[in-house]
Parts: C-alpha cells; structure tokens; sequence
C-alpha cells in the first residue's frame, strides 16, 4: 500500500476512504472456510430501510467490529455477514406519507405501482445503509449481503410458514387484535407502546329490567371508553363482591340503544377499579374477550377498520370514534344515566411507528401456536447452550417464554413477505403449498378441484423474516457450505429493548427450522441517552448525527466513545466533550508516532533487537512488564465482553503509561545517552506496534494508518517488531500487502514487578513533586529544590536521577538514603518508603503567602456562615426544590473541605 508522507496532524476524511477501499480490495473482510479451525460468525442486525443511520447502529457495529477485528487478529475465519430488512410497516408508513405529498394513495395506484414504489426506495436506502457502515469502518464482507426480500430469505420464510401450518403451529383464528386505524394492520403486543394520558373515568348507570322491588334497581359501570358501551354484552361484577351477590342472574338495560344483557360473575373483574361493576365488550377489550369466552357471551363490534363507527353503533354510526365519544356523553348526562365525571390518568396503547391510539378489536388472523417452540427455547438457555450477557437478562427471558402468548404473524399490509395460503371462492378451503414443494402455488382447490383460487392477501409480521436471519442468510433450506460451516453462529449482538422482539423469536425458529441453537451468546447493549440522561428525540432537539460526528471528530473517536462507554445491558450517557475525548486520543496517538518515526530516522544503523531483560533500561523492563500485563488484562476482558472496561486500560495505558511516562524518560535516554545502556527505540518501537494491534478493534483508521508509516519506516531495518507478519493472507489464501487488520493478536509475555515497583515509586515521586508545584501555583519552567530519603530505592533514583530532575523539574535535587533530620517549612511528599522534601521558601514568598490564605480562608468562613444559615432555616429546605437544596449542602461541603486543607496550609507556615 503506497503511504503518503505522515502529515503534521492526523485529518480522518484523508485516511478513512482510502484505508477502507485498501481492507476491502484485498479480500481482508472474506473469511477462508478452513474446516480445521473453528468459525466466529456474527449476523449483522439488519437496520430497516426506513432513512439513514443513527446512532443505535453506530454503536452496534462499532461492538460488532471490535469482536470481529479481535477474533480475524487471532487467525480465525472470521464473517461478519451484512444485510438490510425491508421493515415492514415501518417502510410502508413512510412510502405512504412520500406518496400523500405527491398528493396520490397506496389505493390510488394499486398493489403494482405501490410495491415498484416501494422497491425504488429500498434500492436506495439499503445501498445509503450500505455506504454508512462502511464510513464507519465495518469490516463486513459484502459479497455476502442479504435483504429480508431477496430470493434466498424469501423461500426461507415460505419454507418456514408451510412447515408450520401442516405441523398444527400455525392457524387462522378470530381474537381480539390491536389494530392501527392509521396504518390499517393488526399489531403484536410487542409493537404497541403503552404511553400515561390525561382521561377521564365516565360513572354511567345501567337501569336492571328484573329488579323485584326490594333491592338495587341499577347498576353502575365506570369506564374510560364510553363509546364502546354500544358494545357491551353483559356487566360483571366478582363473585365475591358482596355488594352484587343479589344482582347475579339478573339484566341490565344499556342506556341509548336499549340492549338487555345479563349480569353475570366473572374473577377477572377487579373489585377496587370503579363502582366493582365492570361493563364487557368481547368486541373490543382483550380481558373482555376473555370473559366473554368463558360466558358464551356474543362479540358485537362497532367499530370499523378506519376508527369510525358501524351500523352497530345505532345513532352513532359513521362517526369518528371521539366525535361519538362527545356525542354519546352529551346524550347520557341530558338524559341522567351519567352519574359523574372524573379525571383519571391511565396507560393507553398507541402504535409504535405512527402514534395513533390502538384499538382493540376482533379480527381473523393467522396465529403461530407458540408454546411448543417456546419450550426448546427456555430450555437452550437454563441449560446453558445460549449465554445472556449480562445474566440479568435471562431471568426477563424466561419470565416472558413462560407468559408466551400466541403470535399473530398476519399485517394488512402491501410490503413484505406474502402470506401463501390461497382460498377456493366455490367451498371455502383453504389452500397451503405441499410440504414437498413450497415454492410450488397452487392452481386448483385439493377438496372440489376449482381453479378459483385467490391468494390472501395480507404479509407476514416482518419479525417473522427477521426470526430467520442467523440461518436464512447463510442459504437455509439449502444444506450450503455456508450453512454447514457458520452455523451456529457465535455472537448475535443489539439492543436489550427487542430481547423480545427478535432475539426470543430467532431463537424459536432457529431450533425449530434446523435442530440447532442460532448462536451461542446473546450480548445486550443499552440505550444511548445525551449528558443529561434523557432519551434522544427530534422534539428535544437532543439527537446525535452519527454521520455528522464523523464528519467533526473522525470515525475512530466515535466508535472509541460509544465502544468504551457502554456497559452490557446498560444504557450510556453520550456528550460533545466525550467525543472530543476520543478525537484528542486519536490525535495523541499520531503525535506519539511522530516522535518514534521522527527518531527512526535520526539512525541509519538496523534497529537493534531487544536484549535480554538484564541487559534493558529499568523503564524499558517496566513498560514491556506493563503492555504483557495489559494484553493478558484486555483478553480477560474481551472474553467476558467487558469491552468498555477493556478500552479504558487500553487508553490509560497508551496515554498515561506509554506516551506521558515512558516517551518522557526514553527522550531523557535518547538526548543524554549512557555509557553501556541500549538505545530505548526498540523497546519504544516494539511496545508502540503492540499497543496498535489492542487499539486497532477500537479505533481501526488511525491504527492502520499509523502501522502503515511504522512498517515503511521499518522496512528497511533487520529487525521489525515482534510477531508483525511480512504478508498478509487474502481470502483466496494468496499473499497480499502487510496490513495491521490481519497482524496476529499480542500474546502476553512474562511480567517484572521488580521493575515495576521500582519505575512506579519513580513516577510517584515525579508526580508527587509536580502536584506540590501546582497547589503552590508554581511556573511551569521554575526549578525548584527537592530533597529526597530515597530508602531502599536509592539505587534506582540514583541511576535514574536525570529524569527524576527534569521530570520534576527539581534542581538542586539532594539525594540520600536516610536523611538525619526532617527538613522544616517544606511540603512533604510521600509515596511509599520515598519522602521529598520541598522547601516552601523555594516553593512561595511566604509572607505574601500566609496573607493570601488567611484572606481566602476569611472568604470562606463568610460563604459557609450564609450557607448554615439558609440550610438550618426550615422554610428554604421544606420549600425549595430537593435539587436545590442538594445543591446547596454540596457547595457547603465544597467549601468546608477546601477551608480545611487552606488552614493546615497556613498551620505549616505559621510553624516555620
């Protein structure tokens, strides 16, 4: 690969286009089938077709990346496998509005022209979605690609549906559905969202027709849909209500339309909500359908598929359903059956993809009868062939598994997957494919040999398609090399807010389709939410543009920010100032390098090997002792998907140890050599190349293009850094260009904790003398006078006493072992055995200095007396906001600590 010369600062958009085209050119993203090593596979989630990317995907493939960018350095053949799902009705919703502003209708056009349609903005938007995981550097292999349409996961799905229908598991019922006015379809439980509004709770009273005289001559209901009373077919009351015990048997007139319908017991009914008395419409309430059920009661629907009213509805008919809703309350308070009106505040479902208020009513439908794979499903995971991370989680899962209930898999939908069942219009029989061949339509009625068949014409759930994408996409039902060798997969990574959604349903169809588990581990990430913990909406004007980010900061400092702040199963907090961390790690990396290869190029002598580990620099045995330790540390973590914990060593590492130590005492080395003791470069050399390789599943441009200049500048020298290999290995197997994607992953040497003891008490020292500089506000260029025990390390800050002074800037420096006096009026710093002494006199006018802090300390008496003051009265701490107050006892405490610390300051001065 041709490097250009390393610029001055590292700039993303000239490296990430280029470096990406160079992986992706060479066949590094394909994996080699070798059936002597075993596979790691992941199926990308497959975002839906709907517009661009936001940041949930980013964070799902900078996770997905890191596991495959780890697992490809091992040397495994490694997929990721990449794909878009055609959502839907989430897709069909917006083609719809694309379409009314053309001022046309999916009606209007036909099936036909709406489907072209909707295919023109597939096209487009599945090769958008495409593009932007390739900006943000997935290393997926896109020969491999799928769409939830094409052929392959089609004949999957119809597969799937004929296997399930003429097993029993799949079945046409009619049952209360939550059905979308707007976007005309049933939906699942799972897709409608449960949202608190302001309502009202209507006392309506229903006159009883076979009152005896003696007792109650009504009863009264409560609701909070009082249209839906032109529904009702019986009232209920629980049989152990004393209240009603005398009413059980008898009837009850609705108000308006006159209906007599019984009363009746049922346990369902909740004593405390209302007046006890509860009003069952089977038409459109699931616990009343359920009642309705087991009372043989008749299901009356008013309701029609737009959310107006039907010929049921009496007087109401062809009304909206909240037009009926006012018209029907006015009537019942002018005509007296409306006891009373009150506010109440209830949970009302609305559709997740439009927002309009579900309503519930009964409709025929095809249904999976969901039990007998739900089983097998429980079980992969309590005996451990499928992991949840974090294990929190499979509690939640098998509570769910447990309350399964049948899937409605039927939308009344145009897009998506067509549901293949034909129906003869001469005897009504339903038509499914052979199990022999079902792909085959049917062209004639198997029961009276009619050619009149007409096909349904509804879709599939989409969850449906997506339940099969671990195995559809590697060519199930074909028994594919692909499928034979990937299958199992071993990681399916998302969101833990579709665990039920997808994950339980690939987990079902995967056993159920191929015997087999569709993966091994489930790994949970959470939700991401601004600096303030709220969840990222356009209203708030809180949302994040992933690609907009990358165009600011840089892919790498993207995928490092979200990669290393997130937790599993844990939502994360994203802010400006943690992307501009990850920017400025970037840029302290490149600068890092600059420095190596600047010195690289001082000597024309072959970069010498490392020596033995008797035969190195102190500083040089603790940096190699602290990058084994640190590579055996992010394996530990990697393996247990602590991901974040595992990118934040691997910073503190590269920013602290590497480049603000080790870089600062091989430069002291470098300018100021010593007689007898090895040049650090190849140390600096081969721990920088190594740290590349931890950082590269985080941060993969800036990396690549680093190792890129390190092996142009090593090219020439005998020796290159450890294990870096000449080659690297095409998918074909053909040798291809070096590339740190497919460098061999570190392997942890031995550690040196006499090393690191001694470089550690080093560094303490150092930082201890520059805090005392700082708290005395001391110039950065000052030199000031230290006096140090040195104790059992006086050997080693003797030898190392060069860096010690310039480090610490510490000049005249006094060394000894043990010192016959404590040096009075001096700042002490301790770090273990070590004590440093700093003359305050070298440190502060000390005059000038006991004035300043009595002065400061006067400052603060007076904001602490206020303070006690305002939060010793009770009206501020009982009226003020709790946030308030918090605040208030924070800066109390602020102030006391700092108050504190500036008197045993002074008591040090005044002492001298």
């Amino acid at each position: 690969m041709a490097t250009p010369e390393m610029a001055k600062a590292f700039s993303p958009q000239e490296v990430e286009d280029r470096l990406y085209q160079f992986w992706d050119e060479n066949g590094f993203f394909r994996p080699v089938i070798d059936w002597t090593k075993q596979p790691f596979t992941i199926i990308m989630p497959p975002p839906n077709v709907t517009g661009d990317l936001h940041l949930g995907h980013a964070l799902t493939a900078a996770l997905e990346d890191l596991m495959i960018r780890w697992h490809r350095m091992r040397g495994e053949p490694t997929l990721w496998l990449p794909g878009e799902d055609h959502s839907g009705i989430a897709a069909q919703v917006v083609v719809e509005r694309l379409l009314a502003s053309e001022g046309v209708s999916r009606l209007g056009i036909g099936r036909e022209a709406f489907l072209g349609r909707m295919w023109e903005w597939t096209k487009k938007y599945a090769r958008n979605i495409a593009d932007q995981h390739r900006r943000l550097g997935a290393s997926a292999d896109w020969s491999r690609e799928r769409f939830t349409l094409d052929p392959g996961p089609s004949r999957a799905v119809r597969t799937t549906f004929v296997r399930l229908y003429h097993k029993g598991l799949l079945y046409r019922g009619e049952r209360i559905v939550n059905w979308c006015p707007r976007c005309a379809t049933v939906l699942s439980d799972l897709e409608v969202d449960h949202q608190e509004v302001h309502g009202h709770l209507w006392h309506v009273r229903y006159p009883i027709v076979d009152a005896d005289g003696a007792g109650q001559t009504y009863i009264t209901v409560a609701t909070t849909r009082p249209e839906t009373i032109l529904g009702d077919t019986a009232v209920a009351v629980n049989p152990h209500d004393e209240r009603y015990t005398g009413l059980v048997g008898k009837h009850a007139q609705l108000p308006v339309i006159g209906r007599i319908i019984p009363i009746i017991a049922d346990p369902a009914v909740d004593i405390a909500f209302g007046t006890g008395a509860a009003k069952v419409t089977p038409g459109h309430d699931p616990t009343d359908f359920e009642i309705g059920q087991r009372h043989n009661l008749p299901t009356v629907n008013i309701m029609n598929l737009d959310a107006t009213l039907n010929e049921n509805a009496g007087p109401y008919a062809g009304q909206d359903r909240y037009v009926a809703r006012r018209n029907l309350v006015a009537e019942l308070e002018r005509e007296g059956p409306l006891v009373r009106t009150e506010p109440y505040d209830h949970s009302v479902g609305h559709c997740d993809r439009c927002k309009t208020v579900v309503e519930p009513l009964v409709s025929k439908q095809w249904y999976v009868d969901i039990k007998p794979l739900a089983r097998p499903a429980s079980e992969a995971v309590t005996d451990g062939r499928i992991r949840i991370v974090p294990d929190r989680f499979a509690k939640v899962y098998l509570n769910w598994m447990d309350n399964i209930r049948d899937w409605c898999v039927s939308r009344q939908l145009w897009w998506g997957h067509r549901i293949p069942v034909w129906y003869c219009q001469d005897c009504e029989e339903i038509v499914v494919p052979p199990l022999a061949d079902p792909m085959e339509d049917p062209s004639e009625c198997p029961q009276c040999g009619s050619t009149n068949l007409i096909q349904d014409p509804d879709v599939l759930d989409t969850w449906f398609s997506s339940g099969l994408w671990p195995h559809s996409t590697l060519g199930w039902p074909e028994d594919t090399e692909d499928l034979k060798y990937f299958y199992p997969t071993s990681v399916m990574e998302t969101g833990y807010d579709i665990l039920f959604f997808w994950v339980a349903r690939m987990i079902m169809l995967g056993l159920e389709n191929t015997g087999e588990i569709p993966f091994h581990t489930v790994y949970l990430h959470g939700l991401i939410r601004d600096e303030n913990g709220e969840k990222m909406s356009k209203m708030k004007g809180n949302v994040i543009n992933p690609l907009e980010v990358m165009a600011r900061y840089g892919t790498d400092a993207l995928r490092f920010t979200l990669a290393t702040g997130t937790t599993p199963g844990n939502d994360m907090r994203l802010s400006q100032e943690k992307l501009e961390g990850g920017r400025n790690f970037a840029n302290k990396i490149w600068n890092a390098a600059r420095f190596i290869l600047g010195e690289m190029s001082k000597s024309e002598a072959p970069l010498a090997p490392i020596g033995a580990s008797e035969t190195l620099g102190l500083e040089d045995r603790w940096i190699l002792s602290r990058a084994n330790r640190l590579v055996k540390e992010v394996d530990r973590l990697f393996a247990d998907f602590q991901f974040g914990e595992a990118g934040r060593l691997v910073y503190d590492f590269l920013w602290g140890e590497f480049c603000d130590w080790y870089i600062e005492l091989a430069k002291i080395r470098l300018r100021q050599p010593r007689p007898g003791e090895p040049s650090p470069l190849p140390v600096l050399v081969d721990v920088f190349e190594r740290g590349l390789r931890l950082l590269h599943p985080f941060m993969p441009f800036v990396t690549e293009e680093i190792w890129q200049h390190l092996m142009v500048k090593a090219g020439g020298l005998a020796v290159r850094p450890a294990g870096v290999r000449q080659l690297a290995t095409t998918a074909a197997g053909e040798s291809g260009p070096p590339a740190l994607i497919v460098q061999p992953w570190p392997s942890a040497g031995p550690e040196d904790e006499e090393a690191e003891a001694a470089t550690e008490t080093l560094i303490g020292t150092v930082r201890g003398i520059r805090n005392a500089r700082m708290e005395y506000g001391v110039e950065a260029g000052r030199w000031v006078e230290a006096i140090v025990q040195a104790g059992p390390f006086y050997d080693v800050l003797h030898e190392r006493r060069a860096a010690l002074e310039t480090l610490a800037r510490a000049r005249p420096l006094r060394l000894e072992q043990e010192l016959p006096a404590k040096p009075e009026q001096a700042v002490a710093v301790i770090v273990g055995p070590v004590e440093t002494y700093l003359p305050l006199a070298g440190l502060v006018d000390l005059e000038q200095e006991r004035g300043r802090l009595r002065a400061e300390i006067e400052t603060l008496e007076g904001q602490m007396a206020s303070l006690r003051g305002r939060l010793a009265n009770e009206s501020f701490t009982s009226k003020a906001p709790a946030t308030v107050v918090a605040k208030e006892r924070e800066r109390l405490g602020a102030a006391e600590e700092r108050a504190a610390r500036l008197c045993e300051r002074l008591a040090t001065l005044v002492r001298g």
